[in-house]
């Protein structure tokens, strides 16, 4: 069984599966439970690239907040199931305002902390977004500045709201709402059908065909979560450090899901900091870190995670033709779950042998945790007629946003009769044992880091900006790419990339890398 839809069946759109509790309905039983421990933690070099001091807050803290953000949104004339936009960093801030919007009864569509004016349009004008939530500044960006040139490029998009300190003119202050007493009252929205079966959260994905954007529901959410946490073998109350975003399907199913599913907590790092992360989980006891793959191998490699506190490590591959190639991991005392990402769509997670060695991706049925007899299934594989990866299952969407007739005008999701939808990885079945190898990438899609490019989009982009200009992507053992690039004026190039709105990585391709530089 699929979460109670049998094994083959081609799922039903239309149809309501899975429970009834949404993301809030988890948070408040966590409230509940254990009002006065602790449950968000900022980064502790908060103040090095944001506004604000660095916080820890408790359940009931963090419940108020909740309330009062969604007061606030409320009072804004924003209705049930607006899109709201949020670009914020790895603070408590993101977290509370994920959940804010969804207590509203809204949808929350996080951005990208590097996407620009360009991206941001293009995403935003997609989903029809009516208000956008950002932060002052992140490093030597002002994100407030950038939200009120995009809101003038957007007709719909009514509202720019902000957290931290010089704001841009006609930026709604929301700090308030971090350091306030009881919030007002607030009527809970009535939905006609299973409330956990209407869309929860957008997020953007770059595909061969495009920008999509990719709506889940509370169902949906939750069983990426559980099946990362079974798998991941994270425990109740535990507390989770991550590196990761709460901007994609990764972030949100290695670290939001796994917090609110466990009642513990969750503490937050940025920018990568090998000093701070450590210091992170000495003073908060971390059971669990999340980190991309090739870093986590790395860290134990030169015997940073050779604390007490880590007992588990869940490792994210964003290119998955790569996970193949992941090292075996040598840490006596410490677990490892891959994490494989594939885009928006979905992702497997694969806990390491005893000896460390990756688990291949299961061919047909993936259930976790992976030995436990009688393991719920989570998600199916299939290579589909034209050699790719397929997935379905609870966690997979069928269409991209938004819903109802538009749900067809392309890009979309290629969702087969049988429900799989097609990933775009190449893959070729193994006979022992029965698994799925990704032979290769996405074609004419490349991975850098957390972001993936068209390389044609590319191509065009630094083309505008400079018509000497040259960019390579160049392959990384376990990032996917890395681009490098190459013009006679790169201060010149990188100034009109700024001007072009486009993704800061693009221009720090361009960056001087003699050894006097």
């Amino acid at each position: 069984m699929i979460l109670g839809r049998p094994l083959g069946e081609p799922p039903d759109p239309k149809s309501v599966s899975g429970g009834r509790a949404t993301l809030d309905d988890l948070f408040t039983r966590a409230t509940a439970r254990r009002p006065d421990a602790i449950a968000l933690c900022d980064p502790p070099n908060r103040e090095q690239f944001t506004d604000g001091a660095p916080r820890s807050i408790t359940y009931a803290q963090a419940d108020l907040i909740v309330t009062a953000i969604a007061v606030r949104l409320r009072k804004l004339g924003l209705a049930t199931d607006t899109v709201v936009a949020l670009q914020l960093p790895n603070t408590i801030e993101g977290v509370l305002t994920i959940l804010g919007i969804l207590r509203a009864g809204m949808i929350a569509a996080p951005l990208p902390l590097l996407w620009r004016k360009a991206d941001c349009v293009t995403a935003l004008t997609r989903v029809g977004a009516r208000a956008l939530v950002t932060m002052s500044r992140v490093n030597d960006c002002d994100h407030s500045d950038l939200a009120m040139h995009v809101a003038a490029e957007i007709f719909p998009l009514r509202y720019v709201c902000g957290f931290g300190t010089l704001l841009a003119d006609g930026v709604i202050p929301f700090d308030d709402l971090l350091y306030g007493g009881t919030p007002d009252p607030l009527e809970h929205s009535a939905r006609d059908y299973n409330p956990a079966a209407h869309t929860a959260v957008v997020t953007f994905d770059t595909t061969s065909e495009g920008l999509i954007a990719v709506a889940r529901n509370h169902n949906e959410l939750i069983a990426a979560g559980v099946g990362v946490m079974l798998e991941g073998r994270i425990g109740q109350d535990s507390t989770i450090l991550t590196a990761g975003a709460m901007s994609s399907l990764a972030g949100l199913a290695t670290a939001l899901m796994p917090w609110l599913l466990s009642g513990g907590t969750l503490a937050l790092h940025q920018p990568f900091d090998t000093d701070t992360f450590m210091q992170q989980c000495k003073d908060s006891s971390c059971d669990t870190v999340v980190l991309p793959g090739s870093l986590a191998h790395r860290l134990v490699e030169a015997g940073v995670l050779s604390t007490p506190e880590i007992q588990n490590v869940l490792a994210i591959w964003r290119a998955p033709e790569r996970f193949e190639a992941a090292n075996q991991w040598r840490h006596p005392s410490i677990d490892v779950t891959d994490i494989v990402i594939f885009g928006e769509i979905g992702l497997i997670p694969l806990r390491r042998d005893p000896g460390g060695m990756p688990a291949p991706i299961p061919d047909g049925e993936v259930t976790v945790p992976r030995a436990a007899a009688g393991a719920p299934l989570v998600c199916e594989t299939s290579r589909t007629v034209s050699g790719t990866l397929g997935l379905r299952g609870p966690m997979v969407p069928q269409h991209a946003f938004p819903p109802g007739a538009n749900r067809g005008i392309a890009p979309h999701f290629k969702t087969a009769a049988t429900g799989f939808a097609d990933t775009g990885y190449p893959c070729r079945g193994e006979q022992d044992p029965p698994s799925l190898t990704i032979t290769g990438p996405v074609p004419n899609l490349l991975t850098v880091g957390a972001y993936r490019f068209l390389r044609h989009d590319l191509e065009d982009l630094v083309g505008k900006a400079a018509t000497d200009a040259t960019l390579a992507a160049l392959p990384d053992r376990y990032s996917g790419h890395r681009l490098a690039g190459h013009a006679k004026d790169r201060a010149a190039l990188q100034a009109a990339l700024a001007e072009l709105g486009a993704n800061p990585l693009i221009a720090g391709a361009f960056r001087d890398r003699s050894p006097a530089s």
